[in-house]
């Protein structure tokens, strides 16, 4: 009768009996890349093609387009604002170097001393005291040649002197014999320039010429008076005044080649 050992070993025959196939085979198994002696070289078999692998890697191509061409654009959109700002920038540089050299040119111009339109206080000075002057010396009564006199000593200077006794040479010499009056009324005028202590100013006045000749009294009766015989004429020329002692006197008259 069989004991239990006689079990126990009979089982570990059969495990030994089935374990040496797979033992041996384990031997000769081929290593590396070289089929074993006397196999067939087999193909490795075909990977099966898995459904949807193409169109999903369309699909993805696809989706990556638009995103790349989204990047190109928001790097464009990203550089626009610092092209615009380059420009601005050389702009910017070269309008200050063209203000830069204009205010040095305004600076260097001889008429940078020019205060005709921004002192008004000396400006409407100057215009006052010419159209007075003007009107003095350019006025004469053949009755009353005082002022007409004073004038010309106080208010002319320089070669105004030797002008305004010229102007009237010829005109004076008529005015006594008949009995002339002369009138000059400034109507406008505007300061050209003004520097310093020397001013030029624009002058419009009108001028009357009367002669009251053949008036008067003659062997006790009353002679009839005779039509007067005047002139009427607007003038325009221009006056150089210098400031000398608080007042502005004429230095120079410009009659414009007339």
């Amino acid at each position: 009768m069989p004991t239990p050992r006689h079990h126990l070993n009979r089982r570990r025959r059969r495990q030994a009996l089935a374990d040496r196939p797979t033992a041996a085979a384990r031997a000769h198994a081929p290593v590396g890349l070289l089929p074993a002696p006397g196999s067939r070289p087999g193909r490795p078999p075909a990977a099966k093609p898995v459904r949807g692998t193409t169109e999903a890697a369309g699909e993805e191509a696809a989706a990556d387009r638009p995103a790349a061409a989204r990047t190109t654009k928001d790097r464009a959109r990203g550089l626009a604002p610092l092209v615009v700002l380059c420009v601005l920038t050389l702009l910017l540089g070269g309008f200050a170097g063209w203000a830069h050299s204009r205010a040095g040119e305004l600076r260097d111009d001889p008429a940078r001393g020019n205060t005709a339109l921004t002192d008004l206080a000396r400006t409407s000075e100057i215009k006052g005291q010419t159209a007075e002057a003007v009107a003095a010396l350019f006025s004469y009564d053949h009755a009353d040649t005082g002022p007409f006199e004073r004038a010309g000593r106080t208010l002319l200077t320089g070669k105004a002197v030797d002008q305004h006794r010229t102007l009237f040479g010829g005109v004076l010499a008529q005015a006594a014999r008949q009995k002339t009056v002369i009138t000059t009324t400034v109507t406008d005028s505007a300061v050209e320039r003004i520097d310093g202590d020397r001013a030029r100013v624009l002058v419009y006045a009108d001028q009357s010429s009367v002669s009251t000749a053949g008036t008067g009294k003659a062997g006790g009766k009353q002679r009839p008076k005779a039509q007067d015989r005047g002139v009427y004429a607007g003038a325009m020329f221009a006056v150089d005044v210098v400031r000398r002692d608080g007042r502005w006197l004429v230095e120079n008259i410009d009659t414009f080649g007339r």
